[in-house]
């Protein structure tokens, strides 16, 4: 694993060679003016949005179309470099965080929407086309796309593919995976692959789902089509506050138990309340300990008869207050709150992990208490934010990246928390990805045969393994260090290694 917050910006002997090497082969792919390769341009690409863990590629490419992608990639695959790819570089897992001795392969220029098709509902993009510019592109024709990761200003649609994105609204309208109808991508060889397709139905074995979600680590994705869905004609959003957090986490339960499927249902703890209303004074209600944002949208009948079973749902379970958005404007001012939960506790602590774990809605409140007592044991703070319909949760765990103790304790914090999200049937990500993060935890997730199959398909994808290298899937020496042994069937993980 990469150092926290530390690089050697200096190449050793043979890395130089390699770097000079391929600055050279590279050339003859893309221009000069498209290679970065100084330290001080390369800095910009050394992390992602994970920070703490930094590495200078060699090389930074930012090919501009196809052709070049390809030019880049045979040029890797000859020379044995590892290529990552990068979109907005927003991953919270350190998905693209560059290896040593590395390529980083930037999409950022591959950023134009290719067509908008109104009667077929789609949309064909380029990787770096950012997520909300899809919906911009797609009003004027009253459509929309409806993942919406908080960071969709700024995360491009590849990188939603890469990590199988997911956003406030989808708990009725899905991730990524379900609203993706075609993906073009290279391989590793420079080869074109095509997953899915425009009509209904296709020949052979349906990848597609396979590829979104694998993290950059099967192909290099050049072309996407979205599915657009209609914007709905109205929202309205229902604020409830609770005094205790396992009431709240009831009252999703009983909300989804209800028939109820809200176009978003999120929830906050006390802590990450307090943050977000005095960064964007959003009028939460800062006595209570949880709050629920629960929205329906539809036509002006369904949003009343919707709002009308969420309230009453609420009241059957000790909601300490329940208010309805009025307009339009008091809407998007009670999500701001909400959808600014990151850099709000950026405010708090020079560092943050973000966590990405999920679990069964039941075990909301169960999991919250136990967060409560792991600060007294870590001795760190930490906020909760959930996606809480579809019991996907993020911590927010503030430390001091600068200073190791702290910064190793924070680790141990967060994966003890997702230790607790597999013991309560849940896994360790919900769509943040693996990437740098949670390796340790696969160890703790997945037995030895399943990490075996998850290998042999990143093999039948890119047998050299240079696609993004050393993310998603640990190996079994990794997961031997860490130590975490979990019993699964009643077998004992590596039978053969002795035990101390």
């Amino acid at each position: 694993m990469l150092e926290s917050g530390k690089h050697d910006g200096t190449p050793t002997t043979a890395s130089g060679q390699l770097k000079e090497r391929l600055i050279e082969a590279l050339r003859a792919a893309v221009p000069a003016c498209q290679l970065l390769t100084s330290d001080e341009s390369l800095a910009p690409y050394e992390t992602d949005a994970l920070p703490v863990y930094r590495q200078l590629p060699l090389v930074v490419a930012l090919p501009v179309d196809a052709s070049q992608v390809q030019g880049v990639l045979r040029v890797c695959r000859r020379l044995g470099v590892p290529v990552v790819p990068r979109g907005g570089g927003t991953s919270l897992s350190g998905g693209a965080t560059p290896m040593p001795n590395s390529l980083v392969l930037s999409l950022a220029r591959l950023n134009q929407i290719i067509n908008i098709d109104p009667l077929a509902r789609t949309a064909t993009v380029q990787p770096g086309v950012r997520n909300i510019r899809i919906s911009e592109a797609a009003a004027p024709f009253d459509l929309c796309y409806a993942p919406d990761p908080s960071s969709q200003i700024a995360c491009t649609i590849g990188g939603n593919v890469a990590e199988n994105a997911g956003g406030l609204h989808c708990l009725k309208y899905g991730l990524t995976v379900h609203n993706i109808q075609r993906v073009r991508a290279l391989s590793m060889d420079g080869e074109m692959l095509e997953f899915g397709s425009l009509a209904p139905d296709m020949p052979g074995l349906d990848l597609l789902a396979l590829l979104i979600g694998s993290e950059g680590m099967f192909a290099v994705v050049t072309e996407i089509t979205v599915r657009l869905i209609p914007k709905p004609a109205m929202a309205r959003l229902v604020l409830a506050s609770f005094d205790d957090v396992e009431t709240a986490g009831d009252a999703v339960a009983a909300i989804i138990g209800e028939g109820i499927i809200p176009a978003g249902l999120e929830m906050m703890d006390k802590a990450a309340i307090a943050a977000v209303e005095s960064f964007v004074h959003a009028g939460y209600d800062l006595e209570a300990a949880a709050i629920l944002l629960c929205e329906a949208d539809g036509n002006r009948e369904e949003v009343a008869e919707e709002v009308a079973r969420i309230c009453t749902v609420l009241q059957q379970h000790d909601v300490r207050d329940v208010r309805v958005s009025a307009n339009e404007a008091e809407r998007l001012k009670w999500w701001s709150g909400r959808k600014n939960a990151l850099p709000a506790a950026g405010r708090l602590a020079p560092d943050y992990f973000c966590m990405d774990g999920s679990i069964p809605r039941r075990a909301i409140g169960k999991l919250l208490k136990r967060i409560q007592g792991m600060e007294d044991v870590y001795g760190l703070q930490c906020l909760n934010v959930f996606h809480a319909g579809d019991g996907n949760l993020h911590p927010l765990i503030l430390f001091d990246g600068n200073d190791p103790e702290q910064f190793h304790r924070a680790e141990d914090f967060g994966a003890d928390i997702l230790e607790r999200c597999v013991e309560l049937g849940g896994t360790i990500t919900g769509e943040h990805g693996v990437g740098i993060e949670k390796l340790d935890s696969m160890c703790v997730q997945f037995t030895p045969a399943e990490r075996d199959t998850f290998l042999a398909i990143k093999r039948a994808f890119d047998p050299a393994g240079l696609l993004n290298a050393d993310k998603g899937i640990p190996t079994h020496a990794r997961c031997a260090e860490y130590g975490h042994m979990h019993v699964s069937g009643g077998r004992l993980p590596f039978p053969g290694i002795e035990r101390f």
